[in-house]
């Protein structure tokens, strides 16, 4: 397939804006959320399941006496209907209501074009990718493994216009892979993703690694129940900082003085922990504007540990997601990283978390999350890795945890935040102290 925007960046502009001048409301703005990717999958001995997926969505907001209604086509030749429809529901809610609305209006005039474009992901094409499995698939076999995952490319398109003059438009590539290998007794696992295939890390070296690592798992022990120093590799750190936007740091939650946000300036982590939203970060997925064609702002969740503030229309962070009500949302979170390169070498006794899975939120006001270890999971005896362990369940606060950090990695890795349009977090590994497995 043709590696470009799924819709054309004239046609795409020019609907939206004529659409949006036609309106009769106080206000509109149309914006197209568009994606088309290529996957490839791949298990035991072979390439299975390539698939390519394109999708695209306009979704309209009018405003009438302060009265907010939208409407959703995936057709690009309804989107003037679309328009009048969500006019009209605007206008019949403005004449039952009591008294004027308060939806918000962006006002700006921004005109620009944006590109994210990475010339080494739009040559990322299954030749490439294939490459790449077969280098896993062969390395897993040789260490009497199996590998599986996937390797993919796509391209995301947003395209705002709206009635205060404001058009803009992004094309951004994206590069993500995924690796698992292991046998009957053991795994390991590899994952991230980046808009550059080259910043990836996806490569012959991180193969082996995790080959390496998953042969290490063989003949793993359950985990005693108890508290835990821990190093959390990249990907379970980032499962942890993906909850800091139900604890408050996302604008619905902070609205509602529910979660962290409500004691701003409070330290609640270790001076080593500073995370931002920043769609300015080149890793992960950042995209320039949100679906209002805003401006984001870099939004400090914790700085040096300390509280700051949460994500807001007016920051440039409103989201549009599919069956959920409109809501801003932190969606390119990014950890400082530190200047360790092994954390476990400073650990007598501990243990190496690789990942967790299955996590849900328990107590939004505690921070706290509940979830399962997975894939290459080692106690740590004397800065060494010892013996591999099984997976275990945990409960933790997720502060309580931050609190304690006092070492962080120097590589990052990303992974996306589910239900986000192109929403990810990226953090480094961190060694932290009182992590608790077992029952609370």
């Amino acid at each position: 397939m043709d590696f470009a925007a799924p819709v054309d960046i004239g046609r795409a502009t020019g609907l939206l804006a004529d659409a949006v001048r036609a309106a009769d409301a106080d206000h509109v703005d149309a914006t197209l959320l568009a994606r088309a990717g290529e996957y490839t999958r791949f298990a035991g001995e072979r390439v299975h399941q390539p698939q390519d997926i394109t999708e695209q969505q306009v979704v309209v907001r009018a405003v009438v006496d302060g009265h907010a209604a939208r409407v959703a086509t995936s057709a690009l030749d309804r989107v003037a209907d679309a328009v009048r429809r969500a006019t009209a529901i605007a206008s019949g809610l403005a004449r039952t209501a009591s008294a004027p609305g308060s939806a918000w209006t962006p006002q700006h005039r921004d005109t620009d074009d944006h590109v994210l474009w990475h010339d080494d992901t739009a040559a990322f094409d299954a030749p490439a990718r294939v490459a790449i499995a077969a280098e896993a698939m062969t390395r897993a076999r040789r260490a009497g493994t199996t590998a599986a995952g996937m390797v993919g490319r796509a391209v995301t398109q947003l395209a705002v216009a709206s009635s205060t003059g404001a058009l803009r438009h992004v094309v951004a590539t994206e590069a993500t892979g995924s690796l698992t290998v292991g046998d009957r007794d053991g795994s390991a696992h590899w994952a991230n993703l980046h808009r550059s295939r080259d910043a990836l890390g996806l490569d012959a070296a991180s193969v082996a690694d995790t080959v390496a690592r998953a042969v290490r798992t063989r003949g793993r022990q359950p985990l005693p129940d108890g508290s835990y120093t821990v190093v959390l590799g990249p990907e379970a750190t980032c499962e942890l900082l993906g909850f800091l936007g139900v604890l408050g740091f996302d604008g619905g939650p902070a609205q509602a003085g529910v979660g962290v946000t409500s004691r701003p300036g409070q330290r609640v982590a270790s001076e080593l922990v500073t995370v931002a939203d920043d769609a300015s970060h080149p890793f992960g997925l950042p995209i320039p504007f949100d679906v209002l064609g805003t401006t984001k702002a870099v939004v400090p969740l914790l700085t040096a540990g300390l509280v700051g503030g949460p994500v807001t229309d007016r920051t440039g962070h409103t989201h549009v997601a599919r069956e959920a009500v409109p809501s801003p949302v932190a969606a390119n979170v990014v950890m400082t990283p530190g200047a360790q390169g092994d954390l476990v070498a400073g650990v007598e006794n501990g243990l190496y978390i690789e990942r967790f899975w299955y996590t849900r939120l328990v107590d939004r006001q505690a921070g706290t999350i509940t979830g399962v270890s997975r894939d290459a999971c080692f106690r740590i005896v004397d800065g060494e890795p010892a013996d591999p362990v099984r997976g275990a369940r945990f409960t933790q606060s997720v502060f309580d945890l931050l609190a304690t950090v006092d070492g962080v990695g120097d590589v990052l890795r990303a992974q996306p935040i589910m239900n986000v349009w192109n929403g990810s977090v990226t953090a480094p590994a961190i060694r932290a102290h009182g992590f608790r497995f077992g029952p609370r």
